[in-house]
Protein backbone atom coordinates (compact mmCIF):
# COMPACT_ATOMS: atom_id res chain seq x y z
CA UNK A 1 0.00 0.00 0.00
CA UNK A 2 1.32 3.45 -1.10
CA UNK A 3 2.10 5.79 1.66
CA UNK A 4 0.69 8.83 -0.25
CA UNK A 5 -3.21 6.48 -0.99
CA UNK A 6 -5.36 6.68 1.62
CA UNK A 7 -6.83 3.29 3.16
CA UNK A 8 -10.67 2.73 3.26
CA UNK A 9 -11.58 -0.50 4.72
CA UNK A 10 -15.61 0.23 5.16
CA UNK A 11 -17.17 -3.21 4.80
CA UNK A 12 -14.16 -4.84 6.55
CA UNK A 13 -14.23 -2.55 9.54
CA UNK A 14 -18.46 -3.26 9.45
CA UNK A 15 -17.92 -6.80 9.19
CA UNK A 16 -15.47 -7.12 12.37
CA UNK A 17 -18.32 -4.74 13.90
CA UNK A 18 -20.74 -7.55 13.68
CA UNK A 19 -18.51 -10.61 13.91
CA UNK A 20 -17.85 -9.22 17.44
CA UNK A 21 -21.56 -8.56 18.28
CA UNK A 22 -20.71 -4.38 18.64
CA UNK A 23 -22.94 -2.10 18.10
CA UNK A 24 -21.45 1.61 16.02
CA UNK A 25 -21.28 2.92 19.94
CA UNK A 26 -19.43 -0.15 21.48
CA UNK A 27 -16.86 0.06 18.96
CA UNK A 28 -16.50 3.38 19.11
CA UNK A 29 -16.18 3.60 23.03
CA UNK A 30 -13.46 0.87 22.55
CA UNK A 31 -11.53 2.57 20.21
CA UNK A 32 -12.12 5.76 22.12
CA UNK A 33 -13.46 7.66 18.88
CA UNK A 34 -16.85 9.19 18.29
CA UNK A 35 -20.07 6.72 16.97
CA UNK A 36 -20.21 9.09 13.89
CA UNK A 37 -17.01 8.72 12.93
CA UNK A 38 -17.79 4.73 12.80
CA UNK A 39 -20.14 5.48 10.51
CA UNK A 40 -18.37 7.15 8.22
CA UNK A 41 -15.93 5.05 8.59
CA UNK A 42 -18.08 2.09 7.32
CA UNK A 43 -19.36 3.84 4.51
CA UNK A 44 -15.86 4.76 3.45
CA UNK A 45 -16.48 8.55 3.47
CA UNK A 46 -13.50 8.62 5.43
CA UNK A 47 -10.10 6.84 5.58
CA UNK A 48 -8.51 4.88 8.73
CA UNK A 49 -5.40 6.42 9.54
CA UNK A 50 -2.58 4.58 10.88
CA UNK A 51 -3.26 5.34 13.95
CA UNK A 52 -6.38 4.04 14.11
CA UNK A 53 -5.41 1.01 12.62
CA UNK A 54 -2.65 0.23 15.11
CA UNK A 55 -5.42 0.79 17.65
CA UNK A 56 -7.41 -1.57 15.97
CA UNK A 57 -5.87 -4.50 15.87
CA UNK A 58 -4.66 -4.38 19.79
CA UNK A 59 -8.16 -3.66 20.81
CA UNK A 60 -9.36 -6.53 19.40
CA UNK A 61 -5.70 -8.85 18.24
CA UNK A 62 -6.08 -8.64 15.09
CA UNK A 63 -3.18 -8.68 12.28
CA UNK A 64 -2.18 -5.78 11.23
CA UNK A 65 -0.79 -6.91 7.70
CA UNK A 66 -4.42 -8.71 7.12
CA UNK A 67 -6.41 -5.97 8.36
CA UNK A 68 -4.90 -3.59 6.37
CA UNK A 69 -5.31 -5.24 3.22
CA UNK A 70 -7.86 -3.24 1.06
CA UNK A 71 -11.35 -4.70 -0.10
CA UNK A 72 -11.66 -2.10 -2.38
CA UNK A 73 -8.95 -4.43 -4.54
CA UNK A 74 -10.52 -7.53 -3.77
CA UNK A 75 -13.71 -5.81 -5.03
CA UNK A 76 -12.55 -4.40 -7.73
CA UNK A 77 -10.69 -7.98 -8.89
CA UNK A 78 -13.87 -10.13 -8.04
CA UNK A 79 -16.00 -7.27 -10.11
CA UNK A 80 -13.62 -7.86 -13.01
CA UNK A 81 -14.32 -11.37 -13.07
CA UNK A 82 -17.89 -11.15 -12.96
CA UNK A 83 -17.75 -8.51 -16.00
CA UNK A 84 -15.74 -11.62 -18.09
CA UNK A 85 -19.29 -13.50 -17.89
CA UNK A 86 -20.61 -13.22 -21.46
CA UNK A 87 -23.64 -12.60 -20.82
CA UNK A 88 -22.34 -9.22 -19.77
CA UNK A 89 -20.66 -8.98 -23.39
CA UNK A 90 -20.34 -5.55 -24.81
CA UNK A 91 -20.90 -3.30 -21.12
CA UNK A 92 -17.94 -1.45 -21.31
CA UNK A 93 -16.57 -0.98 -17.80
CA UNK A 94 -12.89 -0.23 -18.25
CA UNK A 95 -10.59 -0.80 -15.30
CA UNK A 96 -10.20 2.50 -14.13
CA UNK A 97 -14.36 2.39 -13.43
CA UNK A 98 -13.83 -0.68 -11.64
CA UNK A 99 -11.32 0.72 -9.03
CA UNK A 100 -13.50 3.37 -8.56
CA UNK A 101 -16.66 1.22 -8.19
CA UNK A 102 -15.21 -0.73 -5.68
CA UNK A 103 -13.39 2.06 -3.92
CA UNK A 104 -16.09 4.30 -3.55
CA UNK A 105 -19.19 2.40 -3.60
CA UNK A 106 -18.35 -0.59 -2.13
CA UNK A 107 -21.62 -1.51 -0.72
CA UNK A 108 -22.60 -1.39 -4.80
CA UNK A 109 -19.93 -3.63 -5.32
CA UNK A 110 -20.95 -6.01 -2.39
CA UNK A 111 -24.74 -5.88 -4.40
CA UNK A 112 -23.38 -6.81 -7.79
CA UNK A 113 -21.29 -9.93 -6.75
CA UNK A 114 -23.85 -11.11 -4.56
CA UNK A 115 -26.64 -10.56 -7.60
CA UNK A 116 -24.22 -12.72 -9.45
CA UNK A 117 -23.60 -15.22 -7.35
CA UNK A 118 -27.26 -16.23 -6.45
CA UNK A 119 -27.25 -16.10 -10.53
CA UNK A 120 -24.90 -18.48 -11.32
CA UNK A 121 -26.65 -20.80 -8.26
CA UNK A 122 -30.13 -20.38 -9.82
CA UNK A 123 -28.55 -21.37 -13.42
CA UNK A 124 -27.26 -24.84 -11.96
CA UNK A 125 -30.52 -25.05 -10.30
CA UNK A 126 -31.64 -24.75 -13.37
CA UNK A 127 -29.53 -27.97 -14.42
CA UNK A 128 -30.83 -30.27 -12.30
CA UNK A 129 -34.76 -28.83 -12.64
CA UNK A 130 -35.83 -32.14 -14.20
CA UNK A 131 -35.30 -33.81 -10.60
CA UNK A 132 -37.18 -30.99 -8.92
CA UNK A 133 -40.00 -31.74 -11.68
CA UNK A 134 -40.09 -34.82 -10.87
CA UNK A 135 -40.09 -34.30 -6.67
CA UNK A 136 -42.77 -31.70 -7.70
CA UNK A 137 -44.85 -34.74 -9.60
CA UNK A 138 -44.71 -37.16 -6.64
CA UNK A 139 -41.98 -39.12 -8.19
CA UNK A 140 -39.26 -40.83 -5.98
CA UNK A 141 -36.01 -38.66 -5.05
CA UNK A 142 -32.88 -40.03 -6.79
CA UNK A 143 -30.60 -41.98 -4.53
CA UNK A 144 -27.27 -41.54 -6.43
CA UNK A 145 -27.82 -37.76 -6.39
CA UNK A 146 -28.64 -37.49 -2.82
CA UNK A 147 -25.76 -39.59 -2.24
CA UNK A 148 -22.86 -37.57 -4.27
CA UNK A 149 -24.60 -34.78 -2.40
CA UNK A 150 -23.57 -36.29 1.01
CA UNK A 151 -20.28 -36.76 0.01
CA UNK A 152 -19.76 -33.30 -1.44
CA UNK A 153 -21.31 -31.79 1.58
CA UNK A 154 -18.54 -33.74 3.24
CA UNK A 155 -15.72 -32.64 0.94
CA UNK A 156 -15.30 -36.84 0.46
CA UNK A 157 -13.40 -36.95 3.70
CA UNK A 158 -14.64 -38.85 6.57
CA UNK A 159 -11.55 -38.88 9.06
CA UNK A 160 -13.16 -41.69 11.23
CA UNK A 161 -12.76 -44.27 8.11
CA UNK A 162 -8.70 -42.85 7.21
CA UNK A 163 -8.04 -43.35 10.88
CA UNK A 164 -9.71 -47.03 11.68
CA UNK A 165 -7.75 -47.94 8.36
CA UNK A 166 -3.87 -46.11 8.97
CA UNK A 167 -4.36 -48.37 12.23
CA UNK A 168 -5.51 -51.96 9.94
CA UNK A 169 -3.08 -51.11 7.26
CA UNK A 170 -0.17 -51.14 10.12
CA UNK A 171 -1.84 -54.60 11.84
CA UNK A 172 -2.18 -56.41 7.94
CA UNK A 173 1.38 -55.05 6.95
CA UNK A 174 2.49 -56.95 10.00
CA UNK A 175 1.20 -60.34 8.92
CA UNK A 176 2.50 -59.90 5.56
CA UNK A 177 -0.63 -59.77 3.04
CA UNK A 178 -4.80 -59.19 3.67
CA UNK A 179 -5.44 -62.91 3.00
CA UNK A 180 -2.90 -63.73 5.96
CA UNK A 181 -4.36 -61.41 8.02
CA UNK A 182 -7.61 -62.30 7.66
CA UNK A 183 -6.77 -66.08 8.25
CA UNK A 184 -5.00 -65.64 11.52
CA UNK A 185 -7.08 -62.79 12.95
CA UNK A 186 -10.36 -63.88 11.79
CA UNK A 187 -10.75 -67.81 11.10
CA UNK A 188 -11.29 -66.36 7.26
CA UNK A 189 -9.49 -68.28 4.00
CA UNK A 190 -9.62 -66.55 0.72
CA UNK A 191 -9.99 -68.22 -2.35
CA UNK A 192 -9.48 -67.07 -5.88
CA UNK A 193 -12.87 -69.43 -8.13
CA UNK A 194 -13.43 -69.21 -12.08
CA UNK A 195 -16.15 -67.21 -12.93
CA UNK A 196 -18.63 -69.69 -13.47
CA UNK A 197 -18.67 -70.53 -9.80
CA UNK A 198 -18.74 -67.28 -8.46
CA UNK A 199 -22.60 -66.92 -10.43
CA UNK A 200 -22.46 -63.63 -11.35
CA UNK A 201 -20.27 -62.04 -8.58
CA UNK A 202 -16.80 -61.05 -8.14
CA UNK A 203 -16.78 -61.26 -4.09
CA UNK A 204 -18.84 -63.15 -1.78
CA UNK A 205 -18.77 -64.16 1.50
CA UNK A 206 -19.20 -67.42 2.53
CA UNK A 207 -20.41 -67.56 6.19
CA UNK A 208 -20.97 -71.51 6.64
CA UNK A 209 -17.06 -71.79 5.56
CA UNK A 210 -15.53 -68.77 7.04
CA UNK A 211 -14.13 -67.94 3.17
CA UNK A 212 -14.32 -65.31 0.92
CA UNK A 213 -14.27 -65.92 -2.73
CA UNK A 214 -12.97 -64.09 -5.36
CA UNK A 215 -13.44 -64.14 -8.81
CA UNK A 216 -9.95 -65.06 -9.98
CA UNK A 217 -10.23 -63.42 -13.59
CA UNK A 218 -9.73 -60.02 -11.88
CA UNK A 219 -6.73 -58.55 -12.24
CA UNK A 220 -4.39 -57.99 -9.31
CA UNK A 221 -5.05 -54.81 -8.15
CA UNK A 222 -9.33 -55.57 -8.36
CA UNK A 223 -8.70 -58.60 -6.68
CA UNK A 224 -6.61 -56.28 -3.59
CA UNK A 225 -9.62 -53.83 -3.50
CA UNK A 226 -11.91 -56.91 -3.02
CA UNK A 227 -10.37 -58.04 -0.42
CA UNK A 228 -9.88 -54.61 1.34
CA UNK A 229 -13.98 -54.55 1.23
CA UNK A 230 -14.35 -57.05 2.42
CA UNK A 231 -12.18 -56.52 5.69
CA UNK A 232 -13.46 -52.94 5.51
CA UNK A 233 -17.50 -54.19 5.89
CA UNK A 234 -16.13 -56.86 8.79
CA UNK A 235 -13.84 -53.91 10.67
CA UNK A 236 -15.39 -51.05 10.22
CA UNK A 237 -19.03 -51.67 9.82
CA UNK A 238 -20.32 -49.89 12.79
CA UNK A 239 -18.93 -46.59 11.86
CA UNK A 240 -19.90 -47.05 8.13
CA UNK A 241 -23.60 -47.58 9.52
CA UNK A 242 -23.61 -44.71 11.72
CA UNK A 243 -22.52 -42.23 9.05
CA UNK A 244 -25.04 -43.39 6.61
CA UNK A 245 -27.98 -43.51 9.34
CA UNK A 246 -26.49 -39.51 10.17
CA UNK A 247 -26.41 -38.49 6.52
CA UNK A 248 -30.07 -37.61 6.52
CA UNK A 249 -30.35 -39.30 3.15
CA UNK A 250 -34.55 -39.58 1.35
CA UNK A 251 -35.16 -43.67 1.47
CA UNK A 252 -33.54 -46.94 2.05
CA UNK A 253 -32.30 -46.80 -1.43
CA UNK A 254 -30.02 -44.00 -0.72
CA UNK A 255 -29.09 -45.16 2.65
CA UNK A 256 -27.80 -48.35 1.27
CA UNK A 257 -26.16 -46.63 -1.48
CA UNK A 258 -24.15 -44.65 1.01
CA UNK A 259 -23.54 -47.60 2.87
CA UNK A 260 -22.09 -48.92 -0.21
CA UNK A 261 -19.67 -45.39 -1.01
CA UNK A 262 -18.45 -45.45 2.43
CA UNK A 263 -17.39 -49.22 2.63
CA UNK A 264 -15.40 -48.26 -0.94
CA UNK A 265 -13.92 -45.77 0.52
CA UNK A 266 -12.70 -47.43 4.08
CA UNK A 267 -11.27 -49.64 1.28
CA UNK A 268 -8.90 -47.19 -0.58
CA UNK A 269 -8.08 -46.16 2.45
CA UNK A 270 -6.63 -49.66 3.45
CA UNK A 271 -4.76 -49.89 0.27
CA UNK A 272 -3.69 -46.32 -0.23
CA UNK A 273 -3.25 -45.63 4.35
CA UNK A 274 -3.68 -41.35 4.11
CA UNK A 275 -0.62 -40.47 5.50
CA UNK A 276 1.72 -42.68 3.30
CA UNK A 277 -0.46 -41.72 0.23
CA UNK A 278 -0.50 -37.90 0.78
CA UNK A 279 3.44 -38.32 1.40
CA UNK A 280 4.02 -40.41 -1.71
CA UNK A 281 1.46 -38.35 -3.84
CA UNK A 282 3.84 -34.99 -2.93
CA UNK A 283 6.88 -36.69 -3.42
CA UNK A 284 5.92 -38.05 -7.15
CA UNK A 285 4.14 -34.68 -8.47
CA UNK A 286 0.65 -36.91 -7.81
CA UNK A 287 1.83 -38.88 -10.74
CA UNK A 288 -1.55 -41.83 -10.92
CA UNK A 289 0.40 -43.91 -12.92
CA UNK A 290 3.52 -44.23 -10.61
CA UNK A 291 1.24 -44.07 -7.66
CA UNK A 292 -0.46 -46.92 -8.47
CA UNK A 293 2.85 -49.01 -9.03
CA UNK A 294 3.29 -47.97 -5.33
CA UNK A 295 -0.10 -48.98 -3.69
CA UNK A 296 -0.70 -51.80 -6.27
CA UNK A 297 -3.64 -49.56 -7.29
CA UNK A 298 -5.92 -49.16 -10.61
CA UNK A 299 -5.51 -45.60 -12.73
CA UNK A 300 -9.65 -45.25 -11.09
CA UNK A 301 -8.86 -46.26 -7.38
CA UNK A 302 -5.89 -43.43 -7.28
CA UNK A 303 -7.95 -41.26 -9.10
CA UNK A 304 -10.40 -41.51 -6.47
CA UNK A 305 -8.15 -41.48 -3.19
CA UNK A 306 -6.80 -38.29 -5.02
CA UNK A 307 -10.22 -36.46 -4.08
CA UNK A 308 -10.46 -37.53 -0.42
CA UNK A 309 -7.24 -35.25 1.37
CA UNK A 310 -9.05 -33.19 2.99
CA UNK A 311 -7.72 -33.67 6.94
CA UNK A 312 -7.40 -30.31 8.48
CA UNK A 313 -3.92 -28.96 8.85
CA UNK A 314 -2.95 -31.95 6.39
CA UNK A 315 -4.40 -31.49 2.92
CA UNK A 316 -3.50 -32.70 -0.51
CA UNK A 317 -4.72 -30.82 -3.48
CA UNK A 318 -8.26 -30.47 -4.12
CA UNK A 319 -9.16 -32.51 -6.97
CA UNK A 320 -12.45 -33.44 -8.41
CA UNK A 321 -13.15 -36.19 -10.35
CA UNK A 322 -15.51 -37.67 -12.68
CA UNK A 323 -16.36 -41.02 -14.64
CA UNK A 324 -18.41 -41.26 -17.39
CA UNK A 325 -19.21 -43.41 -20.49
CA UNK A 326 -19.09 -42.87 -24.42
CA UNK A 327 -22.61 -41.61 -24.11
CA UNK A 328 -21.91 -38.94 -21.51
CA UNK A 329 -23.42 -41.51 -18.50
CA UNK A 330 -22.32 -40.11 -15.46
CA UNK A 331 -21.32 -42.66 -13.09
CA UNK A 332 -18.91 -41.21 -10.43
CA UNK A 333 -18.61 -37.65 -9.19
CA UNK A 334 -16.84 -36.25 -6.42
CA UNK A 335 -15.88 -32.51 -6.17
CA UNK A 336 -13.21 -31.65 -4.26
CA UNK A 337 -11.94 -28.49 -6.35
CA UNK A 338 -15.26 -26.68 -6.70
CA UNK A 339 -15.04 -27.28 -10.58
CA UNK A 340 -18.82 -26.87 -11.92
CA UNK A 341 -20.27 -29.54 -13.36
CA UNK A 342 -24.38 -30.61 -14.43
CA UNK A 343 -25.06 -33.74 -13.53
CA UNK A 344 -27.83 -33.62 -16.18
CA UNK A 345 -27.59 -31.90 -19.72
CA UNK A 346 -24.63 -33.16 -20.99
CA UNK A 347 -20.81 -31.21 -20.42
CA UNK A 348 -18.89 -29.19 -22.47
CA UNK A 349 -18.24 -30.85 -25.42
CA UNK A 350 -14.69 -28.80 -25.81
CA UNK A 351 -14.01 -30.64 -22.60
CA UNK A 352 -11.08 -33.32 -24.18
CA UNK A 353 -12.28 -35.68 -21.17
CA UNK A 354 -14.55 -36.80 -24.47
CA UNK A 355 -11.73 -37.26 -26.95
CA UNK A 356 -10.27 -40.15 -24.22
CA UNK A 357 -12.52 -43.08 -26.27
CA UNK A 358 -11.10 -42.12 -29.56
CA UNK A 359 -7.24 -43.04 -27.80
CA UNK A 360 -7.80 -45.82 -25.23
CA UNK A 361 -5.21 -45.62 -22.10
CA UNK A 362 -3.67 -42.94 -23.28
CA UNK A 363 -3.50 -39.69 -20.99
CA UNK A 364 -4.91 -36.59 -22.02
CA UNK A 365 -4.08 -33.07 -20.29
CA UNK A 366 -5.95 -29.73 -21.18
CA UNK A 367 -6.18 -26.37 -19.24
CA UNK A 368 -9.52 -25.02 -18.90
CA UNK A 369 -11.40 -21.64 -18.89
CA UNK A 370 -15.17 -21.20 -17.14
CA UNK A 371 -17.03 -17.73 -18.26
CA UNK A 372 -16.25 -16.71 -15.14
CA UNK A 373 -12.89 -16.19 -16.21
CA UNK A 374 -11.62 -19.44 -13.48
CA UNK A 375 -9.13 -21.48 -14.96
CA UNK A 376 -8.35 -25.28 -14.19
CA UNK A 377 -5.68 -28.31 -15.06
CA UNK A 378 -7.35 -31.84 -16.33
CA UNK A 379 -6.25 -35.09 -17.16
CA UNK A 380 -8.22 -37.84 -18.28
CA UNK A 381 -7.69 -41.14 -19.73
CA UNK A 382 -9.88 -44.12 -20.36
CA UNK A 383 -10.13 -47.04 -17.95
CA UNK A 384 -11.08 -50.90 -18.77
CA UNK A 385 -11.88 -51.90 -21.98
CA UNK A 386 -10.53 -55.46 -21.61
CA UNK A 387 -12.92 -58.05 -20.31
CA UNK A 388 -12.18 -60.45 -17.81
CA UNK A 389 -12.69 -63.46 -19.83
CA UNK A 390 -14.36 -64.44 -23.34
CA UNK A 391 -17.50 -63.67 -23.32
CA UNK A 392 -17.64 -61.02 -20.92
CA UNK A 393 -18.54 -57.51 -21.82
CA UNK A 394 -15.93 -54.85 -22.16
CA UNK A 395 -16.79 -52.07 -20.36
CA UNK A 396 -14.87 -48.43 -21.19
CA UNK A 397 -15.27 -45.52 -19.12
CA UNK A 398 -12.94 -42.00 -19.09
CA UNK A 399 -11.82 -41.00 -15.54
CA UNK A 400 -10.85 -36.92 -15.33
CA UNK A 401 -8.89 -35.29 -12.72
CA UNK A 402 -9.74 -31.84 -12.35
CA UNK A 403 -7.65 -29.26 -10.37
CA UNK A 404 -7.44 -25.22 -9.85
CA UNK A 405 -4.83 -24.24 -12.28
CA UNK A 406 -2.43 -22.18 -9.57
CA UNK A 407 -2.55 -25.86 -7.86
CA UNK A 408 -1.18 -27.25 -11.36
CA UNK A 409 3.04 -26.52 -10.83
CA UNK A 410 2.96 -28.97 -8.13
CA UNK A 411 1.70 -32.11 -10.71
CA UNK A 412 4.33 -34.01 -12.43
CA UNK A 413 1.74 -33.49 -15.49
CA UNK A 414 2.39 -29.46 -15.43
CA UNK A 415 5.48 -28.99 -14.17
CA UNK A 416 7.28 -25.52 -15.73
CA UNK A 417 4.35 -24.49 -16.87
CA UNK A 418 2.92 -20.49 -16.33
CA UNK A 419 -0.86 -21.47 -15.90
CA UNK A 420 -0.85 -17.06 -16.78
CA UNK A 421 0.58 -18.01 -19.97
CA UNK A 422 -0.64 -20.95 -20.99
CA UNK A 423 -3.65 -21.03 -23.45
CA UNK A 424 -7.01 -21.99 -22.78
CA UNK A 425 -9.75 -23.73 -23.95
CA UNK A 426 -13.23 -21.63 -22.81
CA UNK A 427 -15.56 -23.88 -22.01
CA UNK A 428 -18.83 -23.43 -19.85
CA UNK A 429 -20.71 -26.20 -17.54
CA UNK A 430 -22.59 -27.24 -20.24
CA UNK A 431 -24.36 -25.63 -23.45
CA UNK A 432 -27.61 -24.70 -21.49
CA UNK A 433 -25.66 -23.04 -19.20
CA UNK A 434 -23.27 -21.22 -21.13
CA UNK A 435 -23.35 -18.05 -21.92
CA UNK A 436 -20.90 -17.48 -24.47
CA UNK A 437 -22.52 -16.33 -27.78
CA UNK A 438 -19.32 -17.47 -30.63
CA UNK A 439 -19.21 -21.25 -29.27
CA UNK A 440 -19.16 -22.77 -32.76
CA UNK A 441 -19.39 -25.97 -30.54
CA UNK A 442 -22.77 -25.13 -28.66
CA UNK A 443 -25.36 -27.86 -29.50
CA UNK A 444 -28.72 -25.69 -28.01
CA UNK A 445 -28.97 -22.18 -27.04
CA UNK A 446 -28.22 -21.05 -23.11
CA UNK A 447 -31.56 -20.45 -21.24
CA UNK A 448 -32.60 -17.31 -20.49
CA UNK A 449 -31.76 -15.95 -24.15
CA UNK A 450 -33.70 -15.06 -26.75
CA UNK A 451 -32.87 -16.28 -29.84
CA UNK A 452 -32.32 -13.40 -33.16
CA UNK A 453 -34.30 -13.69 -35.85
CA UNK A 454 -32.28 -13.00 -39.11
CA UNK A 455 -33.17 -14.97 -42.13
CA UNK A 456 -30.39 -12.53 -43.86
CA UNK A 457 -27.34 -13.23 -41.95
CA UNK A 458 -26.01 -17.29 -40.43
CA UNK A 459 -23.51 -16.89 -37.93
CA UNK A 460 -19.82 -18.48 -37.61
CA UNK A 461 -21.87 -20.13 -33.97
CA UNK A 462 -25.45 -22.23 -34.47
CA UNK A 463 -27.15 -19.50 -32.87
CA UNK A 464 -27.49 -15.25 -32.70
CA UNK A 465 -28.77 -13.93 -29.41
CA UNK A 466 -31.05 -10.75 -29.61
CA UNK A 467 -29.34 -9.21 -26.73
CA UNK A 468 -25.81 -9.34 -27.78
Amino acid sequence: MSQSRPLYLGPRLRRLRRELGLTQQAMATDLDISPSYIALLERNQRPVTAELLIRLARTYQLDMAELATEDADNYAKRIAEVMRDPLLEGIDLPALEIADLATSFPGVAEAILRLHGAYAREQQILADRRLGAAAAEGGTPDPVRAVQEFFSNNRNHFPTLDSRAEELAVEIAEHGAAAEWLRKRKGVRVRFMPPEVMVESVRRYDRHNDQVLIDDSLDTSARKFQLALHIAWTTMRDEIVQLARAADLPDKSAVALARRNLAAYAAAALVMPYDRFLRAAESRGYDVAALGGVFGASFEQVAHRLTTLARPGHEGIPFFMVRLDAAGNVSKLLDGAGFPYAPHGGSCPLWRVHDTFRTPGQLVTQWLELPDGRRFFTLARTVGGEPRHFGAAAVVRSVALVCAADQADKLAYARGIDPAAVTATPIGVNCGLCQRADCEARAVPPRGRDLLADDQRRSVAPFMFADR
